[in-house]
């Protein structure tokens, strides 16, 4: 096959991290800085779109990189409609759902709308991955304790599928055949579900309430106290939803969102920031430990992902309460980049159906 070239956009709440594949080899990578006073300059996330699509282009320019040489464009998925695994091509009906919010409004509702700026530019296509709107849940799953409320499949998707399809091939087995836990601890949620042979039969809602507390985000909260805080009269509607979505967890408790911060602390042996990353493992734990009930018992193998399990201290502390329901294969780290560009790939050589987003 001819060498490809792969356009990853992934983007964060105050970044955009863009990379280049040749096939599945790394040509470019580079993290794109965005200064709180310009991102405050837009009402809104989509309004972001063209600012940070002219610092894509420019980044590569000023690298010397034509972009008109791309063959393909992948996005970070954003909070479109739930969907079953699989790749997606970008249309017109996706970029409209992904500026109104249809599932709600984030940072990775950008990652389609400047693809797809961008593709039409170059003329070529772009795509998604394992959104994380995939839906499998079970039936069972999606109840409540009220009609008027269904569990919603948000969570780390692409993530997920890219380390359990890792660790099955790791031990040559299908990952249709396997029933695994996946765990992943990102910088921004966390996320624990169910694998059953080759679906999501179960997960926690890790975008607005559910689940472990993590960095920026409050987790699953007490339902009668946030019913009282919300009709105090103290806080907007606006202002419940930041709080629950980027400004509780670590962030709330210790002060700082700052990954580096936070691991000076616990390495300063700070006694608060000990506790909550232990009250953070000691969640993420008992999430675990429900999902061994969901699969009866018939368990493979835990799969660990995320930078955090690079802290043998949050490694021990969740081993030392669910290490012994199953084997525990550790991958410590996101590789979101990477699995998109493979994906790409696929795209590129025909080895997978793509499918349209209606």
């Amino acid at each position: 096959m001819l060498q490809k070239k792969i356009l990853v956009i992934y983007p964060e709440k105050r970044s955009t991290r863009i990379a280049v594949y040749r096939n599945t080899e790394p040509m470019f990578l580079k993290t794109i800085k965005h200064p709180e006073e310009e991102l405050a300059r837009f009402s809104n996330i989509p309004d972001q779109t063209a600012y940070r699509r002219d610092a894509i282009l420019n980044e590569l320019k000023r690298n010397d990189f034509d972009i008109q040489k791309v063959n393909i464009i992948m996005a970070r998925s954003g909070l479109v409609k739930p969907l079953k695994s699989g790749i997606y091509k970008v249309n017109t009906r996706m970029v409209e759902d992904l500026r109104v919010g249809i599932m709600g409004v984030h940072e990775t509702n950008l990652g389609g709308l400047i693809a797809f700026d961008i593709a039409s530019i170059v003329g070529i296509n772009a795509y998604m991955a394992d959104p994380v709107v995939v839906d499998e849940l079970s039936d069972l799953a999606r109840i409540t304790g009220h009609p008027l409320f269904i569990r919603k499949s948000i969570f780390h998707a692409l993530s997920h599928k890219y380390f359990a399809r890792k660790y099955a091939k790791s031990v040559n087995k299908p990952y249709e055949e396997l029933n695994l836990i996946v765990c992943h601890v990102g910088l921004g949620g966390i996320s624990v579900g169910a694998h059953q042979h080759g679906q999501v039969v179960d997960v926690n809602q890790a975008f607005d309430g559910g689940g472990p507390f993590s960095i920026t985000r409050t987790g699953t909260l007490p339902v009668g106290q946030l019913i009282s805080l919300c009709f105090s009269g103290k806080f907007t509607e606006a202002e419940i939803r930041e709080m629950v979505n980027s400004k509780g967890g670590y962030a709330a408790y210790l002060g700082t969102d700052n990954i580096q911060q936070i691991n000076q602390m616990i390495a300063q042996k700070d006694p608060k920031a000990l506790f909550i990353s232990e009250a953070c493992a000691y969640q993420v734990s008992k999430e675990i430990a429900s999902y061994y009930a969901t699969l009866e018992g018939n368990l493979d193998a835990i799969v660990l992902t995320g930078q955090i399990f690079n802290s043998e201290l949050f490694l021990e502390n969740v081993k030392k309460r669910v290490g012994k329901l199953a084997p525990m294969a550790l991958y410590p780290s996101v590789n979101d980049l990477e699995a998109h560009a493979m994906n790409g790939l696929q795209v590129l050589k025909g080895e997978v159906e793509v499918l349209e987003y209606v």
